[in-house]
């Protein structure tokens, strides 16, 4: 039938119903744009070569054209305290704490927040997930709310924040944002190697987290997940300030290159501590290196002097992995050695630095791994999130220790959800979908 052509025998032209030749799936929906393709596409259309420091208005003024009002776009800050809000035309908000908020409720859960105002109508806010990294929150005010508008409420979140990670590598508009207060160099120097904070999928969930925030010296972590097998790394490079920070980079990226090379753990190691002997005589670094294969469950690790790391059941029970420990890289010479654990879906894994159980408190004592036991034991029963898990245990240290710290404390946490299914491009998996998806 030609383009022009009727369509079911009704005598009316088949671009009027919105088919033809092109696109098409099996329910026969219309190609004509809906407003949600239509706001959705004007925002991609217009942020192609729009400067950053005009994407919050751009969102504010494309989501007040379709019936929104009183836009507010909230960045977390870098020691997820507080939410930071984007200035600009049409732009509405002011700082607000992450814990007891509003926008802080959505960021905390992941989920959309909905608020009922005095007059009838409902304030949305809406967390601003890239992939599951947490960027922040949007939130507009809608007179009524029902499922249509959830839907695309949720997705123009997601565009939000991904337009804000896109622009951020052309401007330092949104790092601006995000610091609360004085970053200092090394800190700037360790922010720029970390990958995302927090990577969810259906098999593995991941979050790190790096202590002081605005003053972190010689700590790091990295982490991949390639094909069915999730990297992942910890450092803490000795000394403080600039010096142990430009090291810390150094091992980071002699990590990554033997990584990239698809290198074992044993010759990561040797990897490293060369490099690290080589460069920096005398000095060395303390590290985690490990693998999981996220198929079977199976962990394997070298642990080169760090503390052991935790094993969290869903129970709530906790262990250490125990074993033997492998000199800590850049003294040269040492054999790896290399670990193994078999995980049960659900189990979590807490991997951290030194300055987590060993920086004293105002009393004097510890902070201590029994306290941070406690913790992540209550974690687990209360099942918070990977995510917030990591941020909680955080800020629970900071506040024992009274927001002052004489080392650097780094945490990663990794759950292993289960094998993946056999068909991973499936429709409706299983934490496939964000949180509080509305179905399509």
């Amino acid at each position: 039938m030609p383009e022009g052509g009727t369509q079911n025998g009704s005598g009316t032209p088949a671009a009027l119903l919105g088919g033809g030749r092109g696109f098409a799936d099996a329910q026969g929906r219309s190609r004509v744009e809906s407003l949600g393709e239509r706001l959705l596409g004007s925002l991609l259309d217009r942020a192609h070569l729009m400067p950053a420091r005009l994407v919050g208005p751009l969102l504010a003024q494309e989501i007040a054209a379709v019936g929104a009002s009183d836009v507010s776009i909230w960045l977390q800050d870098y020691d997820q305290r507080t939410l930071q809000p984007l200035s600009g035309s049409g732009l509405v908000g002011e700082p607000s704490p992450i814990d007891g908020s509003w926008p802080g409720r959505a960021f905390t859960q992941d989920a959309r927040i909905e608020q009922e105002l005095p007059d009838g109508s409902v304030r949305l806010f809406m967390p601003m997930l890239d992939g599951s990294d947490r960027i922040g929150v949007l939130a507009f005010t809608l007179s009524a709310v029902d499922d249509n508008d959830r839907r695309l409420a949720q997705r123009l979140a997601g565009l939000a924040a991904d337009l804000i990670v896109t622009k951020s590598d052309y401007t330092t508009t949104f790092d601006r944002v995000r610091t609360a207060a004085p970053m200092s160099l090394s800190a700037h120097l360790q922010w720029q190697t970390l990958p995302p904070l927090v990577m969810t999928t259906p098999d593995v969930a991941l979050a790190g987290i790096l202590e002081p925030a605005y003053d972190v010296g010689g700590d790091s972590f990295d982490y991949a997940l390639d094909s069915h097998v999730l990297h992942l790394a910890v450092f803490d490079a000795m000394g403080h300030g600039l010096e142990a920070a430009t090291m810390a980079t150094i091992v980071v990226a002699t990590y990554r290159h033997g990584r990239r090379s698809n290198a074992s753990l044993p010759d990561l190691y040797v990897h490293m501590d060369d490099v690290l002997a080589a460069t920096y005589p005398g000095r060395f670094a303390t590290a985690q290196v490990g693998r999981l294969d996220t198929e079977t469950g199976v962990l394997s690790w070298v642990n080169a002097g760090h503390p052991a790391g935790l094993l969290i059941h869903p129970s709530g029970e906790v262990t250490e992995l125990t074993g033997p420990i492998t000199r800590p890289v850049g003294f040269g010479g040492a054999a790896p050695l290399v670990q193994t654990a078999q995980l049960s879906p659900g189990d979590r894994v807490l991997f951290f630095t030194d300055g987590v159980v060993e920086e004293r408190l105002e009393d004097g004592h510890q902070f201590g791994e029994a306290r941070l036991r406690e913790l992540v034991e209550q974690t687990s029963v209360d099942q918070v999130s990977v995510a917030e898990t990591v941020r909680l245990l955080s800020h629970s240290l900071m506040d024992a220790r009274g927001g002052r710290t004489s080392d650097d404390a780094s945490l990663l946490l990794v759950e292993w959800r289960g094998p993946p299914r056999d068909d991973e491009l499936a429709r409706g998996i299983i934490g496939g979908l964000p949180a509080g998806d509305i179905g399509s």
